[in-house]
């Protein structure tokens, strides 16, 4: 790692159990080089998460396929070349019930940890 910049060649694989991808380039399972974190995903069809209140931002920008977005009772759908910005202190739920993989970037700061997330049972 150059003091100026970091190229990442090899980003961490996070282990999940629901068939959902997630490599992280950047953030606390990989390399800190900010307060920020930096991850590709790939949510398989029928996907979803619980409902959150995470304590961080999250910008979600769409590469192919639909994600939904559950906030406060309203149900948000974004396409391909769309993003969205759920702030920190948000209930939301994450999930991709359509029958078409997603495969999305996202970005959080603070970066994502697992106390930070605050997901329901």
């Amino acid at each position: 790692m150059s003091g100026k910049y970091h190229i990442q060649r090899k980003p961490v694989r996070i282990p999940v159990p629901d068939n959902k991808i997630i490599l992280e380039h950047f953030g606390n399972a990989s390399v800190q080089v900010g307060p920020f974190s930096v991850a590709h995903m790939t949510a398989p069809p029928g996907w979803s998460e619980p409902f959150q209140t995470p304590d961080f931002d999250e910008v979600t920008f769409v590469i192919r396929g639909k994600k939904q977005f559950e906030i406060d009772g309203q149900v948000i759908v974004l396409c391909s070349k769309e993003s969205i910005c759920v702030k920190a202190g948000t209930h939301v739920r994450y999930s991709n019930p359509f029958q078409e993989e997603c495969e999305y970037l996202s970005f959080c700061t603070p970066a994502f940890s697992v106390d930070r997330v605050h997901r329901e049972e």
